[in-house]
């Protein structure tokens, strides 16, 4: 049976919090968290040199979207932080994905952000000027990052199978907006059970507030990982 790792969004601001929240799981359980801006941007390096002293793994989502020199040296120094995946943001364009990756080196995995899970389509029509479907466009930018030579990309679990049909089976994709059933949506616009996304071919799903916000987040997560290792 597979054994795979829901990764848990460190939604907090601060410090104090993360610490609390990740003392209430075993020493022995070796989770996935993401660490996103305001994490980060909060406390810094030092909140990633903490939670890999703890044994944990990472995935650093700071969505960097710049000119490509200015990537590829921001991405050499995460690469130092010894963070297991980062990603970019596709609408940066080929030349910046890969100068991306070349900067970051193949220690730690880099996808790209197609179109955030928030975004509906009339949104992207209207506010960014994209007139095709959504779902095309997640595609059209999930064929960019393979072209790149990037790993693969942040997606909605609804664009998973159309993404593995124009890209390959082993281009990885990563889908936030994952809700156990019943869960509130929250801002979400394109939302999936972990059930359900496994059963789509996600590879990798982000969960935090049905988890960081329970009353009992060790056995949320619990449930959650199970749910995503159903067979």
């Amino acid at each position: 049976m597979r054994e795979q790792r829901p990764i848990i969004a460190l939604d907090f601001p601060s410090f104090e919090e993360v610490k609390a929240f990740l003392h209430l799981f075993s020493k022995q359980e070796k989770l996935y968290v993401k660490v996103g801006m305001e994490l980060y941007y909060a406390v810094g390096p030092e909140i990633i040199t903490y939670i890999k002293s703890l044994g944990h793994s990472i995935f650093l989502d700071l969505k960097l979207h710049d000119i490509p020199n200015t990537v590829e040296s921001a991405m050499r120094v995460l690469s130092k932080l010894g963070v297991d995946m980062t990603n970019v943001h596709a609408a940066g364009g080929v030349e910046m994905m890969r100068s991306a990756k070349q900067g970051l080196g193949q220690e730690a995995l880099l996808i790209a952000v197609t179109q955030l899970t928030s975004t509906s389509e009339e949104q992207m029509r209207d506010y960014q000027n994209i007139q095709s479907s959504l779902q095309d466009s997640v595609v059209h930018y999930a064929k960019k990052a393979r072209e790149a030579g990037l790993d693969g990309v942040v997606c909605s679990a609804q664009e998973v199978a159309l993404i593995k049909e124009a890209t390959g089976k082993d281009f990885l994709c990563l889908t936030p907006g994952i809700r156990p059933s019943g869960a509130d949506v929250g801002d979400q616009k394109r939302v999936m059970t972990p059930f359900d996304a496994y059963q789509i071919g996600s590879d990798y799903i982000v969960v935090g507030r049905p988890i960081t916000q329970s009353d009992d987040p060790v056995a949320a997560y619990q449930q959650i990982k199970e749910e995503w290792n159903a067979e």
